[in-house]
């Protein structure tokens, strides 16, 4: 049985606000007062929203933490507000600033939740410890002041992975709880040429084509990658993001089915804004897009391919340096016959099996390679002398008929 739900009182903050008497440095007090007056005065003007909030057992401490968190932003004392998210958090980071007092604190088996305030602005920080993440959000009564205090509190916060000559960033784009969000990794990536004996000669010689691109004539923005599972198209994703890393940012969709079913997480990505300091060209990857580019995808994704093409040589893909690669394990003769006209594709790449004397050659032996090869997954298996664990099937009876 619940408790009654308590209503939230606004108020309480703003008293525990008022006793502080601590300062971060002296600009931040001189800019603080003024601010506060403009702000006084303002909100005479402007009007304050109306905060409502109730609480009962079954709402969690950090839910509590949160809610308390909006008010002085709310109700207008501190009208301006930034917020930050941040990943490869330190374990030791302060995430505080200089005289910042404590008004509420939830730790749970996870992270905690953290309510501060100093003079003319509040901090809120949840963090993460397990997963090294932390949202940072700050009201103050000015913008300045705002910005001056996610400044100190997100200072050397973060531990910056550091960069080998086999790993490679790669952005991670999903659709959140607040909309769109990009995150990047570094990822393991071998250079090509020390993997390119893992591919049939015959593939490996057009992807060395793909793999010598320099983003200066480029014919066509699509790169198809098809192929049965288990022959390395994902291998080679990582391989391209490593070598074209000086003028290509590679970033991979994980929910490809949302991106192009929703037109506003679309324009986010395509549009977004770019990294001046950044690769001047971007690769979005979809990895096992079937459904997307089969040749029934019209009837059963509706718009979404042709969103996906717009991307590529329509309107929308017009003055943006943008390609698509796509992973499938459909054959080339099943998809749509748009998305491999001439012009559209830059490359289309059967990824297949090995044959037998290069499997063979491979693995160094023949023992368990049939006479159609083997694929990579399965001979990087063959090596190791491994096999998945499975119950063993029953041998099959005999029948009475012949």
């Amino acid at each position: 049985m619940n408790t009654p739900r308590q209503p939230v009182d606004s108020r309480d903050m703003k008293t525990a606000r008022s006793g502080g008497k601590a300062e971060r440095n002296g600009t931040r007090a001189t800019a603080g007062k003024a601010a506060a007056k403009a702000v006084e005065q303002d909100n005479g003007l402007v009007g304050a929203l109306p905060m409502a909030g109730s609480v009962d057992d079954g709402d969690r401490l950090v839910d509590v933490v949160d809610l308390l968190a909006i008010s002085a932003f709310t109700t207008g004392r501190e009208p301006y507000g930034r917020t930050t998210h941040l990943e490869n958090v330190r374990s030791d980071a302060r995430l505080t600033v200089d005289g910042a007092r404590v008004l509420r604190e939830a730790v749970e088996d996870t992270g905690r939740g953290r309510l501060l305030a100093g003079d003319g602005f509040t901090l809120h920080v949840n963090h993460w410890t397990q997963s090294r993440r932390a949202t940072v959000m700050v009201t103050a009564i000015s913008a300045e002041l705002a910005e001056s205090v996610v400044t100190e509190v997100i200072d050397g916060a973060v531990e910056e992975p550091e960069p080998t000559p086999d790993t490679v960033g790669i952005g991670f784009w999903h659709f959140g709880p607040h909309g769109p969000r990009r995150v990047e990794r570094q990822i393991d990536a071998a250079p090509w040429e020390t993997i390119r004996g893992n591919y049939a000669g015959a593939v490996a010689s057009a992807l060395d084509r793909v793999m010598a691109q320099d983003g200066e004539s480029l014919d066509g923005r699509l790169l198809l990658l098809h192929g049965p599972p288990g022959t390395g198209k994902t291998t080679l994703i990582r391989a391209l993001a490593q070598q074209w890393k000086s003028w290509c940012q590679v970033d991979c969709v994980l929910d490809p089915e949302r991106l192009f079913a929703d037109p506003a997480y679309l324009m986010n990505v395509a549009l977004g804004g770019d990294d001046e300091d950044g690769p001047r060209w971007r690769l979005l990857v979809l990895e096992d897009c079937d459904e997307l580019i089969g040749g029934e995808a019209k009837m059963s994704s509706g718009q979404s391919l042709s969103r996906l093409l717009n991307l590529t040589d329509g309107l929308l893909g017009q003055g943006r340096n943008a390609l698509i690669a796509i992973t499938t394990n459909e054959d080339l003769a099943s998809l749509h016959p748009a998305v491999i006209r001439p012009g559209r594709c830059l490359a289309q790449v059967e990824v297949g099996r090995l044959p037998r004397d290069e499997a063979t050659a491979w693995l160094g032996r023949p023992d368990g390679i049939g006479p159609d090869g083997a694929t990579l997954a399965e001979l990087f298996a063959l090596r190791s002398g491994t096999a998945p664990v499975a119950v063993p099937e029953p041998p099959a009876n005999t029948g009475m008929y012949l």
